[in-house]
């Protein structure tokens, strides 16, 4: 029998030269699950599980990158990734691929206990959350990005109707460059005070009378929630930049309302890219 061939005997295809020279923006891997932590801010932290998306920039001489260190890179940090950990694996992917850019998002259900408005009962409510970070020469740039569930209620039902309004569930989606930490739970608050009513795991009827009412005293359009985001973002100093979408889905069409603001407020005016 041939002995084994050894490792310095495998060819390395993915280091051969290609003769293309069309360089790849972004190579690597999507939708890996991984245990997290996360910092709370009423608990101290939280465990959940994230899918991880990683990928670096190949030059135009490279065939390939090299896919099973993504994975070595996932799994040599502890055993539930933190915040901080997530940055530090974000340099040491860009210098074991020799990568001049590298990316990496890891998005999570986040759950927030709330307390039902009357009655006190508290259940789990759960939000989106992403983070996304990016090294580019050795400078690093991190984006928080948490899809709020909330309600909104049309002002123009409001006024037209004789009997009642529609209203409907929306998802507010603010994506944030912050200059400091900034708690997953100031983003959802921010949101959710602008929102016609707030949402709820678990409702008594008392709670679904006081949410029901609530919707109706304070009527938004799609157009006014993220403004008012924007409003309370624009005078928030841990935000350098921020993208706001509303999405309504209405319950009288078949088709969703939809806004977006966006700004950096170190250039104003200029379209933002986070």
């Amino acid at each position: 029998m041939k002995p084994a061939p050894t490792e310095a005997r495998i060819a390395d295809i993915q280091s051969s030269i290609d003769t293309r020279h069309i360089a790849i923006d972004k190579v690597g891997i999507k939708n890996i699950r991984h245990p997290i932590r996360v910092k709370d801010r009423s608990q101290g932290e939280q465990h959940t599980i994230a899918h991880f998306n990683m990928y670096v920039e190949l030059p135009d001489n490279f065939k390939g990158t090299h896919m099973s260190r993504f994975v070595e890179i996932l799994n040599n940090h502890e055993p539930e990734i933190s915040v901080e950990s997530f940055e530090d694996m974000l340099v040491e992917m860009s210098e074991r691929l020799e990568a001049s850019v590298g990316h990496i998002e890891m998005t999570f259900p986040y759950f927030v206990n709330k307390t039902a408005p009357v009655s006190g009962v508290r259940s789990l409510m759960d939000y989106q959350v992403t983070f996304s970070g990016e090294i580019r020469e050795g400078r690093r740039n991190t984006v928080i990005k948490v899809v709020v569930p909330v309600t909104s209620l049309c002002p123009c039902s409001k006024k037209i109707s004789d009997r009642g309004a529609h209203n409907q569930r929306s998802h507010v989606t603010v994506s944030i460059r912050p200059n400091k930490f900034v708690w997953i739970e100031d983003i959802i608050d921010l949101v959710e005070r602008q929102a016609s009513c707030e949402l709820y795991g678990l409702l008594k009827r008392p709670d679904e009378k006081r949410v029901t009412e609530r919707a109706y005293d304070n009527p938004k359009f799609v157009e006014d929630m993220v403004r008012d985001v924007a409003t309370e973002l624009n005078s928030e100093p841990r935000v350098d930049a921020y993208i706001v979408e509303s999405e309504n889905f209405e319950s009288i069409h078949n088709h969703s309302a939809y806004a977006l603001v966006q700004c950096d407020k170190r250039v104003p005016g200029q379209p933002v890219i986070l």
